[in-house]
């Protein structure tokens, strides 16, 4: 496999369209020193050093620390690699079917595994083993079921306690490939992980930080920039296939409308699923079931009206009575079959059908045309790809390959990837002066540059809760920012009142919220589901837009200096074993701890806090702990338990029934003062929510005193706002004065 789709070069925001030469270096080879060492070629840049010993053949890496070198990675020294020798020949194709290959991995005491994207069961993967094969695993579950539906073969290796810091590994190959990472022993060989992949190449990018977040960071700079939606993306988004499926679609739709309304539920967008494509009891992507939908752009404008927009569900396979099937076949633009010239047939939904196949320039040019013609010209502004994951039976079946052709096998998440990009890159076409938003479950490393995604089908329980959460924290780790999951689980029956009330309250707090569910009951996930706790919902979900100014902050943090939104509390002290404890809290950017309730009527929570100077300060009652401390907090069921970080500021917004930057009127700061004293600082970016990032920082520094809290706010040249004054609040209890200076013109409260 000559090419990568997953790293643009340096200089590049992305990949060429018939990917990039992996063995390319232009632009981008490091100045390294190389020499000799007792028969061993040491290579250095900066402070890595890599030493290449054979008999076997095997590499050990090395970081400078503190003026000694200090090994952070091994190959296992009694064999390394493999690369398999059989190859099949069809029709002048070689296709490496049996072309295995290997790395084995040292393993050391006390390392602790991180990564592979979105894995089922605990973050720290070590002991385990996963495989890399993108399936649709609808009602899996969340502790046990692998693979899951992202082809995502990256990992973080850490050893807590020792130094030399973390070490990422990205297998740049897209074939089935499966880590077993210490699952299996061997007599003859040490304590050792291994990484095997079905075919293709042992590309591997090897990233190294003094912490864990800056590989995490490294491999998004590696990968391609994460790409930054509209301002209302991060707006309550409903969902629920039971609607579209109903024979009178449009008209469940409106009452959907109706009752946010009704009900006080912000909500800036609605996921149309697939039942508007029906014929029968089947669905066919891109076309548009007209007893349902007698006129889908009045369907589009009655929700733009309401300041709603749809995102309209696209699929990549065509059934085989599919009413263009013929025509797109004729065309050659499917996945075919090796034997007999003719599209591909797999399972899919409720027959058999033939996937498109996006390595064909024709392809891509086949569906952005529908895109245009069947989507966006009716109004919609967001594709949600789904069902992407490729599930072709035969490996051998081929690909266009841009002129090349190549199995499927080979290729599969790439045919994802490319897919997302003709999606992403027609909405930006369509609306050149806007952001596009683009919603994709299946993916590879790249995939951020183009979409946002959610960890698919889970199914609805206390234990899914709890094991999404976890599950989202790595996928955080592992590159993958902007994400979410189903609110109340997707599959089974639906959530007690209880278990929907802590869902939402921890679905606030990721870059995705989405109440979605196609439950077996006929029950249907919504904010008003249940009358008897409609308030605890609609509170939780008003908090989510009053952080709307510090989780756009986060979200465009992650676009322009990769930082993650979501990241593990240990993250903030690595040095503490016990936070690396398994749990379910999680930070919400730098400064929020996020200690959601996972359990069936729980009504405290118990938080290891971590070691900070300034300390934490409980959201709700203003109580201030001090860090490295197991605290009980109150956590009755109408609130999320949260923590901020002493010395932080959050800014906070109005409730408002959508984000329309008209009703962006007032802006609040609460200060969670550091300890007397010192000073902290923070800022938080304002614009207008679409199109380019056309705002600026608005900047603040606290100095707290016994007595009073100072206070300096200015804003960069150019910020425009509609709020007239920044309000400052201190907690709850703080009754110290706050003196003010700066440009911005502040309100006392």
């Amino acid at each position: 496999m000559p090419r990568t789709w997953s790293v643009p070069s340096p200089d590049q925001v992305d990949v060429p369209w018939e990917g990039r030469d992996r063995a390319s270096i232009a632009d981008s080879a490091p100045e390294v020193e190389t020499w000799v060492e007792d028969d061993t070629l040491l290579l250095r840049h900066r402070d890595v050093r890599v030493r290449m010993a054979s008999d076997p053949f095997r590499l050990t890496y090395e970081r400078l620390v503190g003026g000694e070198w200090v090994v952070v990675l091994a190959d296992l020294a009694t064999g390394a690699y493999h690369v398999g020798s059989d190859a099949l020949v069809l029709e002048g194709l070689t296709a490496p079917e049996g072309t295995d290959v290997a790395h084995a991995v040292q393993r050391r005491p006390g390392e602790r595994v991180l990564g592979l994207g979105e894995k089922a069961g605990p973050l720290d993967r070590a002991g385990r083993r996963y495989e890399m094969r993108a399936l649709d695993a609808m009602g899996y579950d969340a502790e046990r079921t692998d693979p899951l539906y992202k082809h995502w073969p990256m990992l973080i290796r850490t050893v807590p306690g020792q130094p030399g810091g973390a070490v990422g590994l990205f297998y740049d190959n897209y074939s089935r490939c499966t880590f077993d990472l210490g699952q299996a022993k061997d007599n003859y060989h040490a304590p050792f992980w291994q990484w095997h992949a079905d075919s293709g190449d042992l590309d591997l990018y090897l990233m190294f930080g003094d912490e864990v977040l800056d590989v995490t960071r490294a491999f998004v700079a590696l990968t391609g920039r994460t790409y930054l939606p509209p301002r209302w993306s991060l707006g309550n988004s409903g969902s629920t296939m039971t609607y579209t499926d109903a024979p009178d679609a449009s008209t469940r739709l409106l009452e959907f409308l109706a009752l946010t309304k009704q009900h006080r539920i912000p909500c800036d967008s609605f996921q149309l699923s697939s039942g508007y494509t029906s014929i029968g009891d089947k669905r066919y992507v891109f076309t548009w079931n007209r007893d349902k939908f007698p006129e889908p752009s009045a369907s589009v404008e009655a929700f733009r009206a309401a300041g709603v927009r749809l995102a309209a569900n696209i699929k990549p396979c065509l059934l085989r009575d599919h009413p263009l099937y013929e025509q797109v076949a004729a065309a050659g633009l499917f996945v075919t079959d090796v034997t007999t010239g003719r599209p591909e047939l797999s399972r899919f939904w409720d027959d058999s059908g033939s996937h498109l196949d996006f390595t064909n320039p024709d392809t891509i040019t086949w569906w952005r045309r529908q895109i245009r013609t069947q989507l966006l010209d009716f109004g919609i502004e967001t594709t949600w790809n789904d069902n992407n994951e490729f599930q072709v039976w035969d490996e051998n079946a081929l690909c266009h390959g841009f002129g090349e052709p190549v199995r499927i096998g080979d290729v599969r998440p790439a045919q994802t990837l490319l897919m997302v990009r003709a999606s992403h890159e027609e909405q930006r076409a369509h609306r050149p002066e806007r952001r596009p938003y683009v919603i994709s479950r299946s993916g590879l490393p790249g995939m951020q540059r183009y979409a946002q995604t959610w960890s698919g089908d889970n199914d609805s329980s206390w234990e899914t809760l709890r094991a999404n959460t976890i599950m989202g924290v790595g996928m955080s780790l592992s590159g993958l920012y902007d994400f979410g999951h189903d609110v109340g689980g997707f599959t089974g029956t639906k959530p007690s009142p209880e278990l929907f009330v802590r869902w939402v309250q921890n679905g606030i707090a990721h870059p995705r919220f989405t109440i979605h569910s196609w439950h077996e009951d006929g029950s249907v996930n919504e904010p008003w589901m249940y009358p008897e706790v409609l308030e605890e919902v609609r509170a939780a979900i008003e908090l989510r837009y009053r952080l709307m100014p510090y989780l756009y902050t986060q979200r465009v943090l992650a676009t322009i200096c990769h930082e993650p939104i979501v990241r593990p509390t240990f993250s903030v002290d690595e040095s503490d074993p016990r936070l690396w404890e398994e749990n379910a809290d999680f930070m919400l950017g730098p400064s929020l701890l996020v200690a959601s309730v996972v359990v069936d009527g729980a009504r405290t929570r118990t938080v290891r806090l971590p070691r900070t100077p300034g300390g934490w300060w409980d959201w709700h009652t203003g109580e201030h702990y001090a860090g490295g401390l197991d605290v009980e907090l109150d956590a009755p069921l109408e609130r999320l338990p949260m923590l901020v970080r002493g010395g932080a500021g959050i800014p906070f917004g109005p409730v408002v029934p959508h984000l329309d930057p008209a009703l962006d009127i007032s802006r609040e700061l609460r200060l969670f003062p550091p300890p007397p004293g010192t000073t902290s600082r923070g800022s938080w970016y304002e614009d207008s929510g679409d199109g380019v990032l056309d705002g600026g920082w608005i900047r603040w520094t606290m100095q707290a005193e016994e007595d009073a809290v100072r206070v300096v706010v200015d804003a960069d040249d150019g910020v425009s706002t509609l709020w007239p004054q920044l309000a400052l609040r201190l907690p709850e209890g703080d009754s110290r004065e706050i003196h003010v200076a700066g440009s911005v013109a502040i309100a006392r409260l």
